[in-house]
């Protein structure tokens, strides 16, 4: 049982992509084109269990798909583990190169001859996503929102845009669990409202006390945490949302020509940053039903989960790495729906002009409300 697969043009031998334009699997030197679904056999073997699995110190013995070598081709070689450090060592089949990762990679390539290969023992058995959201947009479109990034930034400094250098970037499946859930929720609000009026030569204030309740019922569909600690949940919550109705049951080819890493926090590890999610937006739901107060305040919130249930999903994000004075920068762009965020340094000298004529502006403003109040006493 090969670890590391490779998808071949059956018409020239060459390395097969999935093309997030096209979204078919597309081979970049014959310019032949494969529907993914025609590929799905290929996958049958991810329902055994993983090799780590049954034996984590054997060394796999590769052989080749001898049923049909037209769309595929498995390195014929040992799996070299460096246990000092955790990484693993593959072999490219096309030109015998190293191909190193940890021991989370999923897909990769050659850093030699470019070969897109996908390590099949990342997604056998429990370790197979539910589902995955194809790439929709490629490398061009992520420089592209990098630069309308900069735009209407004014505290930018002027010659970011200008030395600001992309030192990486890469088109990466990010590992994911989807929560489902339902919850049933009571929860006290103290709202406020304020009135103000004249009586005489006196301004009069009153503000009057409420308590509201609220309680109910909320179902959740796919609440998204990433299940790698490689990336900062923030980053990763920045982009959502992703649009499930692209998404499609799992097969390995749609992650030919792209990078992608296997899950290293399980599903009940990610349960507690999902259910604090949770239980924020429907105190958000509950708040937003409350109207016609000044100020509103959740004094105490009971939410509890009556069913609770997750989905392993593998979805699309570019990570674009910079440079720049020094400095790093790191950015990401949702590989669906094209949302880019990303820190941006700030020009200290622009900071404090703007913070002076804020200063003035207000200070101006103060003195002709207290001018027109005295002239109009």
């Amino acid at each position: 049982m090969a670890d590391t697969f490779e998808y071949k043009c059956p018409n020239c031998n060459g390395g097969l992509i999935f093309d997030n334009k096209l979204q078919k699997m597309k081979c970049p030197y014959c310019d032949s084109e494969f529907d993914v679904e025609a590929l799905k056999e290929y996958d049958t073997e991810l329902d055994e269990k993983p090799k780590e699995e049954t034996n984590k110190e054997e060394q796999t013995q590769v052989e080749s798909n001898t049923d049909d070598d037209n769309f595929s081709n498995e390195t014929n070689t040992d799996e070299q583990w460096d246990e000092s450090d955790g990484m693993v060592v593959y072999y490219c089949k096309s030109c015998g190169g190293e191909i190193i990762g940890d021991k989370t990679m999923g897909a990769s390539e050659c850093p030699y001859c470019g070969n897109p290969v996908v390590i099949m023992d990342a997604f056998k058995g429990e370790l197979k996503p539910n589902l995955v959201i194809p790439f929709k947009l490629d490398k061009e479109e992520a420089k592209r929102r990098l630069v309308n990034h900069y735009k209407g930034k004014y505290l930018l400094p002027n010659v970011f845009k200008e030395k600001n250098h992309i030192d990486e970037i890469k088109a990466l499946y990010v590992p994911f669990w989807l929560y489902n859930a339902k919850v049933d929720a009571n929860l006290s609000f103290k709202g406020t409202k304020v009135f103000t009026y004249e009586s005489g030569d006196y301004r009069i204030t009153e503000t009057s006390f409420y308590r509201i309740d609220r309680s109910g019922s909320l179902a959740f569909d796919k609440v998204p945490v990433d299940g790698s600690s490689k990336m900062p949940n923030d980053l990763m919550e920045s982009i959502e949302p992703y649009d499930y109705k692209d998404a499609v049951d799992f097969q390995t080819a749609y992650l030919s020509g792209f990078l992608a890493n296997k899950f290293d926090e399980d599903s009940e590890t990610c349960v507690p940053i999902a259910n604090t999610r949770i239980k924020q937006s429907t105190e958000d739901y509950f708040r937003n039903t409350i109207l016609g107060y000044t100020s509103l305040t959740c004094e105490s919130s009971n939410i509890s989960f009556a069913s609770e249930e997750s989905k392993y999903a593998m979805l699309p994000v570019w990570i674009l790495n910079t440079s720049w004075n020094g400095q790093d920068f790191l950015f990401a762009m949702n590989g669906q729906t094209g949302k880019f965020v990303g820190d941006l340094p700030i020009d200290k000298g622009k900071a404090i002009r703007l913070f002076a004529i804020v200063s003035i502006l207000t200070t101006l403003i103060v003195f002709l409300i207290a001018y027109y109040i005295v002239l109009g006493a």
